[in-house]
């Protein structure tokens, strides 16, 4: 991200303080009625958290959805969407807007969304850009609208008179039904990831050109950094499991076997992420196989750090509904959103063909 166009970090609470706040209540949010994590992102707000991450480099911004991930996922996927449509507000925006958004974050007044999942068939017509009376207006769904009800800006993609998936900048606070009834998972809870239904949602701006939301290299830092947020919940879910571990009586082979490779798996997200946060910030690189094999390896990771978990553990903390269990719900919701094994082999396909010249 580009630090000229940087807010001035807000006064209050440390980032620290924030992120123990956030950690504290992540049992109870899971627990209770689902809804947006107002006192959990308010503090975050306080801290400064979701302006300031515009003045820092991939590898602290990274480090800081980590962060915030592992205190509580669903709080770090709200972030996580939030982050990926500030750094495309900084890459596209007009300046003038530009420059009112990045007021509004440094003020905490700002959230923003990222909803690109249309709906199947059933579930409504995919969102559309159509002429209002005042200007451009969205109308159709979206699924998987993480944040909805709680933020109050979106980037959405839609189909337009210039062809499908432009990226309409819309205000979200107005000319919206949110479905709170068709997001029923048992992971990722409280982030409010919901059908929203446009009933002429003003567009601020139309942001690039058709298929912007999948230009390089931002849609491979935005995955990147969806890949942190996974980071931080199998973070969570390894320091649960070790600690249930070195907590009995007489911990055997096995139970030094389970903790090696959960160990070990944390250790290769933390060089993955490296290496990537090594080569980010260059112009000039393509980072979009470094993606590629960047998600496969940290969701790999993730699996084994929960698979581990429940081998040596057995069913005791899924029983007892304790962070293992919340983080175990939630990746496995979470990972299934990004369907990696056909860019993987189509990676795999593209270097049998050098080979094979």
């Amino acid at each position: 991200m580009s630090s000229s166009a940087a807010p001035a970090r807000a006064t209050g609470p440390s980032v620290d303080d924030a992120l123990a706040e956030v950690a504290a209540g992540a049992a109870a949010r899971d627990r209770a009625p689902a809804r947006f994590p107002e006192e959990a992102v308010g503090a975050l707000e306080r801290a400064g958290a979701l302006g300031f991450a515009a003045s820092l480099g991939h590898r602290q911004e990274w480090s800081l959805v980590r962060r915030i991930a592992r205190a509580d996922g669903s709080v770090g996927r709200i972030i996580d969407g939030h982050l990926n449509g500030m750094e495309r507000l900084l890459a596209l925006a007009p300046g003038p807007l530009r420059a009112a958004e990045m007021r509004a974050l440094a003020a905490g007044s700002r959230r923003i969304g990222v909803w690109g999942a249309d709906p199947v068939p059933g579930e409504g017509v995919p969102a559309r850009l159509v002429d209002g009376r005042s200007g451009p207006v969205v109308v159709g769904a979206k699924v998987f609208c993480s944040g909805a009800g709680g933020v109050d800006r979106a980037l959405v993609t839609v189909t337009g008179d210039a062809g499908p998936g432009l990226l309409a900048y819309v205000d979200v606070s107005r000319g919206i039904e949110i479905d709170t009834g068709w997001y029923a998972g048992s992971g990722l809870r409280t982030a409010e990831s919901h059908r929203v239904l446009f009933h002429a949602a003003p567009v601020i701006a139309v942001l690039g050109a058709p298929g912007e939301l999948v230009r390089e290299p931002w849609f491979s830092r935005d995955a990147i950094r969806t890949a942190a947020c996974w980071a931080g919940i199998a973070d969570r879910a390894a320091d649960a499991a070790l600690d249930a571990l070195a907590g009995r009586t007489r911990p055997g082979e096995l139970d030094g076997l389970a903790a090696g490779r959960i160990v070990g798996a944390v250790a290769g997200i933390d060089r993955w992420l490296e290496a990537a946060a090594a080569v980010a910030d260059d112009p000039d690189r393509d980072l979009a196989d470094t993606s590629v094999l960047l998600r496969a390896a940290v969701s790999e990771a993730c699996r084994t750090v929960l698979e581990e978990g429940a081998r040596a553990l057995g069913s005791r903390p899924f029983a007892s509904g304790g962070d293992l269990d919340r983080c175990r719900r939630d990746l496995e919701l979470f990972l299934l959103q990004h369907r990696l094994d056909p860019m993987v082999a189509r990676l795999g396909m593209r270097e049998l063909a050098r080979r094979a010249v």
